[in-house]
């Protein structure tokens, strides 16, 4: 169901009016990804790696800031080089949905795409919703 309507509600969004996702989401970047964006960029891996990454102590590396760097009047500057996660998301094409509900929900607010699947999700589903109700201040 959430793929159906991610075909559906997908091509109708036009990411570049967007660029959230650019702005504020941490991309796993593995050594492979990180050496071709290095060889664009014409900069050795070493640079690159003071440039633009963050490392953990596990190895894992991500983006050094938000937002990203190659985020350039809300489009991706590198597109054809980007990560694997910026490919990917919002991800809702790929198997195992309910595996990623936490980080679905994460970008609920976000990310225009997951919004709108997640509110057809939810007609489709007849999910009940509770009245509005006034926060305290």
């Amino acid at each position: 169901m959430v793929s159906r309507l991610d075909q559906r509600i997908s091509p109708r969004i036009n990411c570049t009016d967007c660029g959230n996702c650019c702005k504020s989401l941490m991309v796993l970047i593995n050594d492979t990804e990180a050496d071709n964006l290095s060889r664009h960029l014409g900069q050795s891996r070493e640079d690159f790696d003071q440039a633009y990454l963050e490392k953990g102590s596990n190895g894992l590396m991500i983006m050094n800031r938000m937002p990203c760097p190659f985020l350039i009047d809300r489009k991706c500057s590198v597109y054809e080089h980007r990560f694997e996660g910026c490919k990917e998301f919002p991800a809702l094409h790929l198997p195992h949905f309910k595996q990623r509900m936490f980080t679905t929900f994460m970008h609920y607010e976000r990310c225009p795409i997951i919004f709108n699947v997640v509110e057809q999700l939810k007609d489709e589903m007849s999910f009940e919703r509770d009245p509005v109700t006034t926060r305290p201040s």
